[in-house]
């Protein structure tokens, strides 16, 4: 019964109907759908490219798992089995890390930041080499120490390379110092020379200063303590399996987070954005099948002689009923499989041509044209989505049309 309706229902789709208007309207239906489903393709993989994107800016300064502790600033290393750590399989590299807010100056400018003291082989460790806008990345050399700026903080304070008789001053607040004794013995301070400038993203420019773990040492007069252990896994680790093993190791004390989990806010915000579009298009795809609504209702009207026929051969209420649902079934699936297929077609074009461009070509843009990044998953959310929607809005066309001729007021 189910291929006979369908078989009925595929000639009514393309078959030529007795009103003109019904093919023009069926038309527009099937474009409706396949515009909206190809719209949702785009626009999804637009959002996978951007965070796709935004990771791996990410990658280069946040570390694949970050360890510290649940409460308060420092641990001490012994307190760490840290060669325990190392022998877990997809471990590459473990890392000492220091942050502290700290107060820059230079010449009559100053502004506050975040300094992070890390070791020689941060750069190999997150290719933040690769993001350096000015200058090198140089930490040490030699019994010289030297700090990478944020391109935002080198901006506030008017930093220059070139500048040897200048350096910048780092003011934290000395740990056994009191603020009776005055406030220029309440400071301590060191010099250092900047070797360059970083570009990441907006909100590490303006904050971070890279600085030798020696350096923050002895500026904040720690001898075991670190703020932090930055882990590095091989791409063939699994990280929720290390993240969970060393988090077993070490307890309820500490805390250890992948990369997600250090921006999670940011995540979670592209994210709802992500599906907030999805929605709003989806109301429009809702709009769109209206046009659905009148193309099955006109057909059934047109073919009003049809049903009488097929009724006075013995076919039920429901059997007719079933013909125009299989009827809006599709026209659904010929909306939907097109756009899925035009959708996947332009955003492989995009990917492979980069045929929108963000800007002019002198733009200072991280990337020169939008991102795209499709996913399988997208494809198939949209596709039952679509197809869903098509379903409900001819359902709800077939079973509210009660009296198309006294022939068919019957009980199904």
């Amino acid at each position: 019964m189910m291929n006979f309706s369908l078989y009925i229902a595929r000639r009514y789709l393309i078959s030529k109907k007795s009103h003109h208007i019904i093919n023009i309207i069926s038309g527009i239906s099937v474009l409706g759908v396949m515009i909206g489903t190809m719209a949702l393709i785009i626009v999804l993989s637009v959002f996978n490219g951007f965070e796709k994107l935004v990771i791996s800016l990410f990658s280069s300064f946040n570390p694949d798992l970050v360890i510290s502790v649940k409460e308060g600033k420092t641990f001490t290393l012994p307190l760490i089995p840290l060669e325990q750590i190392r022998q877990i399989p997809g471990v590459v590299s473990l890392t000492q890390v220091i942050e502290e807010n700290a107060l820059l100056r230079y010449k009559d400018k100053q502004t506050v930041v975040t300094i992070k003291g890390v070791s020689p082989e941060f750069s190999r460790m997150s290719g933040i080499d690769t993001m350096m806008s000015e200058g090198k990345f140089v930490l040490e050399d030699g019994d010289k120490d030297y700090a990478v700026l944020g391109y935002g903080v080198a901006y506030y304070l008017g930093a220059n390379l070139n500048d040897y008789l200048h350096p910048i001053s780092v003011f934290v607040p000395r740990r056994t110092a009191s603020f009776s004794t005055g406030m220029e013995n309440a400071f301590t301070d060191e010099p250092v020379f900047p070797s360059g400038f970083f570009s990441i993203q907006q909100d590490y420019d303006v904050k971070y200063v890279l600085l030798p773990l020696r350096f923050v040492k002895r500026l904040l007069e720690y001898d075991n303590q670190v703020t932090g252990l930055e882990i590095n896994l091989s791409k063939y680790a699994d990280p929720k399996k290390v993240q969970e093993t060393i988090q077993n190791i070490l307890g309820k004390k500490f805390l250890v987070k992948n990369r997600f989990q250090q921006q999670e806010l940011l995540f979670k915000i592209m994210k709802s954005e992500k599906w907030a579009i999805f929605l709003i298009l989806t109301f429009i795809l809702i709009i769109a099948t209206f046009n659905m609504v009148g193309s099955l209702s006109m057909l059934i009207l047109d073919k009003k002689k049809d049903i009488v026929i097929l009724q006075s051969l013995g076919a039920t209420i429901k059997t007719i009923r079933r013909i125009f649902l299989s009827e809006g079934f599709l026209i659904t699936l010929s909306g939907a499989v097109s756009g899925l297929i035009l959708g996947g077609l332009i955003c492989w074009l995009q990917i492979r041509f980069g045929l929108i461009r963000m800007g002019a070509p002198d733009s200072t843009f991280v990337v020169d044209k939008y991102p795209v990044y499709m996913q399988i998953s997208d494809f198939v959310y949209v596709f039952l989505t679509v197809n869903f929607i098509g379903f409900i809005a001819a359902f709800y066309t077939v079973y509210n049309i009660r009296k198309i001729d006294t022939r068919l007021v019957e009980s199904s």
